[in-house]
């Protein structure tokens, strides 16, 4: 029986604020720490491209369609995602990095704002300085937070970077690395990227190989527990990557923010009207 349906709002929310309150105070004795980092190496640099890109539920359905842009800029790159929702919604996340010897996020970006989303956000997060700052609006009631502070950030912080760092791992090769989870506040986590076979894909009518990753995210004890409480496990999320001679992303699918619904990224072609 589902104890759930016989507790009210205002319980549940008692029980989520004692159970937030444990976990920041668990937070505070046992503070988080970076592991050993392992940067991704460099195979094959990034360098200028336009990306077209459509986002579906799993169901197939579209529901925004967007750019990926990449540019380089004397040592760095600039990579943005940029989608735009039916409902007039837009998530735009933008990532800067080097790739000197192995790959490494300097700064990043964040925007979510429209209907889809349950509260606008912008985000960013700096390597130099290990500034961050979250700027929260409630599309229920136009609450603002702002939230300023500090990281201690491994070297292989890849937010918004992930795929690439998939796509230039050696052939058979599992690796673990770091991201930064803002909700909103930030907490620093593992993401173990593995293996889980290949798949026939048809690319007209030729059929390739893709490799299957899965990223794992590594929860510490307490994390683990309360969120298991709360019934917000974070899922595990899956990319799809043809590896053969230069590598080729295929299919993304995941949650593209931590409370969010499953969601596939996909590569599209530009289409004449009828």
């Amino acid at each position: 029986m589902d104890t759930r349906a016989h507790l009210s709002d205002s319980t549940v929310m008692s029980l989520m604020r004692a159970m937030l309150c444990l976990l920041a105070l668990a937070t505070a004795v046992l503070p988080p720490r970076p592991a050993a980092a392992a940067p991704v190496g460099v195979r094959f640099v990034e360098g200028s491209v336009h990306g077209f890109i459509v986002l579906r539920t799993v169901n197939g359905a579209v529901i925004a369609s967007g750019d990926l842009l990449q540019t380089r800029r004397g040592g760095e790159v600039e990579s943005r995602m940029l989608f735009h929702f039916k409902d007039g919604s837009v998530f735009d996340e933008t990532v800067v990095f080097t790739q000197e010897r192995v790959f490494t996020m300097q700064s990043y970006r964040l925007l979510q704002r429209g209907p889809t989303f349950t509260e606008d956000s912008e985000i960013s997060l700096e390597r130099g300085s290990g500034k961050y700052r979250v700027k929260t609006k409630s599309r229920k009631d136009g609450r603002e937070e702002v939230l300023d502070g500090k990281l201690d950030l491994p070297p292989d912080v890849y937010n918004g970077m992930v795929l690439i760092a998939a796509k230039n791992l050696a052939k058979g090769a599992s690796e673990t690395v770091h991201f930064v989870a803002f909700t909103p506040a930030p907490r620093l986590i593992q993401l173990e990227l593995t293996l889980a076979g290949d798949k026939k894909v048809m690319i007209g009518d030729l059929a390739k190989s893709a490799t299957h990753y899965v990223f794992k995210p590594i929860l510490g004890m307490w994390v683990k527990f309360f969120a298991t409480l709360l019934g917000r496990m974070p899922p595990d999320n899956h990319a799809w990557i043809i590896t053969e001679g230069v590598p080729a992303f295929v299919r993304f699918e995941g949650p593209l923010y931590p409370t969010g619904p499953i969601w596939r990224i996909e590569l599209t072609t530009p289409r004449w009207p009828d």
